[in-house]
């Protein structure tokens, strides 16, 4: 069990809630769990009952109710809870956040907040299980895509992308304050920004559904997930625009160094070396904007330049093989054909190889 120097304010973001918001408030309360830091996201007078309610019930356990005067977004409330914790209470070691809607119960709170004291370096997710049947189709799905998205194209395995129960320790929380992000998008940047950084310890938690669910909830289906698969194609795009660039390159300098060198030599043999002198340098720009831009990488040259060497040698060597084998295997079928797919298929497990292996 945590001890008393062990801090970690709950961080309950809120907009236009219901009479279960309340209801988790008396709960924390009632186990003496605190102190508690809500964010009114800019409401409105409609639900001023509930957050003064609110603040009665939050005082005596030393937390406050901070109120946005327009919506901004969950995002931004967490961190406006993020900043108050941090220059408020510095023995605070991180904190946890919560839903208002009722989905997270006093004892898995309690839980993530348990796991943090355990791991302090750790982003500690409370994840539910998808497999039942009370489980709404659009939740399943969801999390379930966006699993296999944010494992290939960020390197981040976890088993609940969406859940809002989380303990983040507090040197997280001054760096998510720069993070880009003000709605729901924000917690999956969270989730890319603790590669390498925060290990991820997940807790199971109960999964809570109730009739009210999808009417109460305030992520838009549309909106939100074009938010939330903007980041991802981001990152990906980033590595499309090395692998093009990367080609004008090599096609701008095999042009100009045929240009240079036909001038000094007899033979044929200057396309080879064109060839061979633009692949190199248009290989190592890609090598570098790859480190920098795309991956960010944190790694050592001299440990990820000999393995994306390895990594190109053996992508055009595969390509020259599978193509030439294909071109034999259905004469008559012109090669660009086979060319094309198979070029696309390395490129997707390029990306793969880079990110997981490489940088």
């Amino acid at each position: 069990m945590p001890s008393s120097s062990d801090m970690v304010p709950i961080v309950i973001p809120s907009y236009e809630p219901d009479e279960r918001f309340p209801v988790i408030l008396k709960d924390l309360k009632q186990a003496g769990m605190g102190p508690v830091i809500v964010v009114d996201d800019g409401s409105g007078k409609d639900y001023d009952k509930f957050f003064n309610e609110a603040e009665d019930l939050v005082k005596d356990l030393g937390g406050v109710v901070i109120h946005h005067e327009v919506n901004k977004g969950k995002g931004r409330a967490l961190k406006t809870a993020f900043s108050y914790i941090l220059e408020n209470m510095p023995d605070a070691i991180g904190c946890v956040t919560a839903d208002s809607d009722g989905q997270h119960s006093v004892n898995c709170i309690r839980n993530c907040i348990d796991a943090l004291v355990d791991h302090p370096d750790n982003l500690v997710l409370g994840v539910r299980d998808f497999t039942g049947d009370h489980i709404p189709f659009k939740s399943r799905a969801g999390n379930t895509i966006t699993i296999k998205v944010c494992s290939y194209l960020c390197g981040v395995k976890v088993s609940d992308t969406q859940t809002g129960l989380r303990a983040i320790p507090r040197a997280f929380m001054k760096d998510l304050l720069d993070v880009a992000g003000e709605r729901f998008e924000f917690e999956t940047q969270m989730l890319i920004e603790s590669k390498d950084k925060y290990p991820i310890y997940e807790v199971p938690i109960e999964t809570i559904y109730d009739s009210k669910e999808n009417h109460q909830s305030h992520f838009n289906p549309f909106k939100d997930s074009v938010r939330i698969y903007k980041i991802f194609g981001k990152i990906f795009a980033k590595f499309l625009f090395a692998s093009l660039s990367s080609a004008a390159i090599d096609l701008l300098l095999f042009h100009l160094f045929c240009k240079l060198l036909v001038l000094c030599m007899d033979t044929a043999f200057y396309v080879a070396i064109a060839t061979v002198l633009a692949r190199v340098l248009s290989a190592l720009y890609n090598y570098l904007i790859n480190y920098k831009l795309v991956f960010n990488s944190g790694k050592k040259h001299s440990s990820s330049f000999p393995k994306y060497v390895v990594l190109a040698a053996v992508q055009m060597g595969l390509s020259a093989g599978i193509v030439t084998m294909l071109v034999w295997l259905f004469a008559g079928v012109p090669e660009v054909a086979f060319k094309i797919p198979v070029d696309i298929i390395l490129f997707l497990l390029s990306y793969y190889v880079q990110r997981r292996f490489i940088y």
